[in-house]
């Protein structure tokens, strides 16, 4: 539930002094402004439509079936990652062509974004590796699913397929392909839910 101050509430995952990876449960009012003024670092690549407005992050930080996480630097939110069910995406005629449309085993990375500064930080490369364990986690999860600009996506990594590729994404003018991620083939995991706790290049992991 939203606070009364319209804070969000949230459960702190991972930290060091001044950075944090929060699991969202309530995203509060207070923080949309940022939400939507980090949403336009999207809008260069993946076309306006990336861009949030208060209906979407109702939409796709405020429900269960989604898996959202915030990262903070100095409680400030500098990026995020979500993730929805495929089934949710009824109006893309790729995920109704996607072969586990239907079966609920796979979950769409819909945004992955970090504010440019801190991009060398390796802040981006923890809150996905974040969002990786929790999605393994999940029920009958076995596949993530995202859209990347053609040839960003790593297929040394065996467990990672090119299912598609999208010409023109979202009005870009931009090719993009469609990933696969497979769980079946293993994936790192170093982020565990409480009890344990793990130290990981000087960051907390709960």
């Amino acid at each position: 539930m939203e606070t009364s101050t319209g804070q969000s509430e949230t459960r702190i995952i991972a930290s060091t002094n001044v950075f944090q990876i929060e699991k969202i449960e309530k995203i509060g009012k207070a923080d949309y402004p940022k939400l939507i003024e980090i949403s336009l670092h999207l809008a260069k690549e993946y076309g306006k439509q990336a861009v949030f407005t208060k209906a979407s992050i109702e939409k796709y930080f405020n429900t269960e079936k989604s898996l959202p996480f915030i990262a903070r630097y100095q409680n400030e939110i500098i990026g995020y990652i979500i993730g929805i069910p495929l089934e949710e995406l009824t109006m893309e005629p790729w995920a109704l062509n996607d072969e586990n449309y239907g079966k609920h085993n796979t979950l769409y990375t819909y945004a992955f974004v970090i504010m440019e500064k801190y991009k060398s930080n390796g802040y981006a490369k923890m809150l996905k590796r974040v969002y990786l364990s929790w999605a393994q986690k999940r029920d009958r999860i076995r596949y993530i699913t995202g859209h990347v600009l053609s040839g960003t996506a790593d297929t040394k990594d065996n467990s990672i397929k090119i299912i598609s590729f999208e010409e023109n994404w979202q009005g870009t003018g931009k090719s993009f392909e469609y990933y696969r991620r497979s769980f079946d083939e293993g994936v790192e995991s170093s982020i565990f839910s409480p009890p344990f706790e793990i130290i990981v290049d000087n960051i907390k992991e709960y």
